[in-house]
């Protein structure tokens, strides 16, 4: 009986651990789910930190490359900036150079136009009368001009040669104008008829008299009245009144000239 009670109470011990054994290996096993899900949770938490990061370095790395083309698209920028700045200093250096000829030329060009005019004036007052005020006139407001500051030097020089122009002009065309001329010691309001500067004609209003410029004399003088027709056609050609067409006029003979 003893050794039954004794095996029976071996049987409860046992028993009683088995339950003491189950109960903690079930707190343990509940232990291990919680840490299991803590680092599952720390891992997602990771990976999402990894994620993140790999996002955000994608981003840097397309970054930079941008940034790499566009230090590369500034080099080439750069550099033909370079070539312009090079390109804009020659030119520079070559302006300099043309402003320093063009200040020689400026001044050597002003005694040149103040000669010219000084020839011009020379010119008309040795020419055919014809035109003198108007003629005299020009040269005046050359020589005023050339005293001038606010006109330039091209100007100037462009006036210049315009005044020649016209003068050589005048040995080509077919003038009339109307003016008041000396004929014997008396002044006497007529039409006047350049041709060119081979002849210079005039004729009063009424037509009554008729006369030309002797060279030779350095003064007007009538004519006969064989040239009161042809002078009076001309003036009315050079008006445009009449056709042009072939004309008798008197002309100064090469002994006439000085």
């Amino acid at each position: 009986m003893n050794k039954k009670r004794i095996q029976w109470l071996s049987t409860l011990a046992l028993a009683g651990g088995l339950l003491v054994s189950s109960s903690t290996l079930a707190s343990s096993l509940t232990e291990i789910y919680r840490v299991a899900e803590r680092m599952n949770a720390s891992a997602k938490s990771s990976q999402a930190k990894i994620d993140a990061l790999t996002d955000e370095t994608h981003v840097l790395l397309n970054e930079y490359k941008t940034v790499l083309k566009e230090i590369e698209g500034l080099r080439v920028y750069n550099r033909q900036l370079e070539k312009q700045i090079s390109n804009q200093e020659v030119e520079m250096a070559q302006l300099s150079d043309s402003i320093d000829k063009v200040t020689v030329i400026e001044r050597q060009i002003t005694p040149l136009m103040l000669r010219m005019i000084d020839g011009l004036e020379q010119f008309v007052q040795l020419d055919l009368p014809f035109l003198i005020d108007e003629r005299i006139e020009r040269v005046d407001r050359l020589r005023e001009m050339m005293d001038r500051a606010d006109v330039s030097v091209s100007e100037k020089f462009s006036q210049v040669l315009r005044a020649y122009q016209i003068e050589n002009e005048y040995g080509r065309t077919m003038t009339p104008y109307s003016d008041t001329i000396n004929v014997g010691g008396k002044d006497r309001k007529v039409d006047i008829l350049q041709v060119g500067r081979i002849s210079l004609v005039y004729q009063t209003p009424d037509g009554e008299e008729t006369g030309m410029w002797n060279e030779k004399a350095g003064q007007w003088e009538p004519l006969d009245d064989a040239y009161k027709a042809p002078v009076q056609t001309g003036l009315r050609m050079a008006r445009k009144q009449l056709s042009m067409d072939l004309l008798t006029l008197p002309v100064n003979g090469p002994e006439a000239s000085r």
